[in-house]
């Protein structure tokens, strides 16, 4: 692994265990929680049957939809802070996700990186309900060329912060993955939320 390459797995450690942490609001609100039968029988391939497109010329993301949540909100690049840790989006803007602007863009071969806050002490988030979704689910990303990448979920898993499988998540694609993750699990009112939804989706087809 290149040292870039690992400082991007850094950077991205630092954008769920940090940027996502709520401070209030998930002790009032019980997202939705994904199933045992929405996560992976094997390892985060595409489902068997389901159509897999050819990954596009890399390009940055601008918005991203995702129709069974009511999910509609544009996508913000995010780099690294002084600290080497991650950029975030500003205060009190709820519907709005980030995207780690030196990694895969979402639809090019890899896996690209796309996260969002699950709520606020104000309330719901753009991800707060990551939770429901179900295989097959379909995720649009806009892109700066002008093209769509539509995505199927693949599936959906939740993790506890301490056995977050960094591997898994933000491993290696040979296909146009989408990981998308927010905060989840269990909640603490002293550390928020205890773990993390992250869905796994790839490429089907490009408008």
């Amino acid at each position: 692994m290149t040292q870039k390459a690992k400082g991007w797995q850094l950077a991205i450690a630092a954008l769920a265990g940090v940027w996502l942490i709520s401070h209030g609001a998930g002790a009032q609100l019980v997202p939705p929680r994904p199933t045992a039968a929405q996560a992976f029988t094997g390892g985060p391939e595409p489902q068997p049957g389901s159509p897999v497109a050819e990954p596009l010329k890399p390009s940055a993301p601008v918005r991203i939809r995702i129709p069974s949540i009511r999910v509609d909100a544009p996508v913000m690049r995010l780099g690294l802070g002084a600290d080497g840790s991650l950029d975030v989006p500003p205060a009190g803007n709820r519907n709005i996700v980030g995207w780690y602007r030196d990694g895969t863009p979402p639809g090019s071969k890899g896996s690209a990186i796309v996260a969002g806050h699950v709520d606020d002490a104000q309330g719901r988030s753009v991800f707060y309900d990551l939770g429901a979704l179900q295989k097959g689910s379909t995720v649009e990303v806009v892109r700066q060329d002008g093209r769509t990448a539509v995505f199927s979920l693949d599936a959906i898993e939740v993790y506890d912060n301490k056995d977050f499988p960094d591997k898994r998540v933000y491993g290696a694609a040979s296909f146009a993955s989408l990981r998308l993750i927010t905060c989840g699990g269990g909640f603490s009112k002293e550390t928020g939320y205890e773990g993390n939804v992250v869905a796994y989706a790839h490429l089907t087809a490009v408008r």
